[in-house]
C-alpha cells in the first residue's frame, strides 16, 4: 500500500477528543490495538516528541510521530476527530485529521521518507476533503489505500 510505512484497516478510527492530550492518548491506544504495542510506551514516545515542538502540520492536520524499539518498520495510524481540536498547529488552526507515525529506533532516512509521504498525502486537498467526509473507518482506510495506489502509478 505505502512505499515507506505499513498501515492496516484496524489503524484508522473516528473519535471524540477535545484536547491534545486526549488526541495523543487515543492515538496511542489505536496504535496499541492495531499493531499489538504497549500503549504506554507509544504515548510516552509521542509526548516526548511533542514536547520538542508541536507536530501540528497546519490546514487541519497533525502528524504526531516518534521512534520506538518495539517495531521493525514504520507504521501509521489515522484518527479523524468528530470535532476539530486545538493542537498548537503552526497555522493556529484546530485539527480534525491526526496521522500518526511510529518508526523503529535508529531509523533515520526511512522515518523522514515516511513523514514526507504522509505530508504529501495530507497536502492533497481532494484527499483531505474525502477523508473529512468519509462515513467510517473502513471508508477512511479505503481512501488512503486508493490515494496511495494512485500516487504510486
Amino acid at each position: 500500500m505505502h512505499a515507506t510505512f505499513a498501515m492496516n484497516p484496524q489503524s484508522v478510527d473516528i473519535v471524540d477528543a477535545a484536547t491534545k492530550d486526549d488526541i495523543l492518548e487515543q492515538l496511542s491506544d489505536l496504535f496499541a490495538r492495531a499493531y499489538e504495542l504497549d500503549a504506554t510506551q507509544v504515548l510516552e514516545a509521542l509526548v516526548e516528541r511533542e514536547n520538542l515542538g508541536s507536530t501540528g502540520f497546519g490546514r487541519g492536520v497533525a502528524i504526531p510521530h516518534a521512534r520506538i524499539t518495539a517495531i521493525k518498520r514504520p507504521i501509521a495510524a489515522l484518527l479523524r476527530l468528530k470535532k476539530p481540536a486545538d493542537f498548537a498547529a503552526a497555522d493556529g488552526m484546530p485539527v480534525d485529521l491526526v496521522f500518526g507515525l511510529l518508526s523503529p529506533e535508529g531509523s533515520g532516512a526511512m522515518h523522514l521518507y515516511s513523514l514526507a509521504e504522509i505530508s504529501r498525502l495530507m497536502r492533497d486537498e481532494d484527499v483531505r476533503e474525502a477523508l473529512c467526509d468519509a462515513p467510517d473507518g473502513e471508508a477512511l482506510y479505503g481512501l488512503l489505500t486508493n490515494a496511495s495506489d494512485r500516487d504510486a502509478a
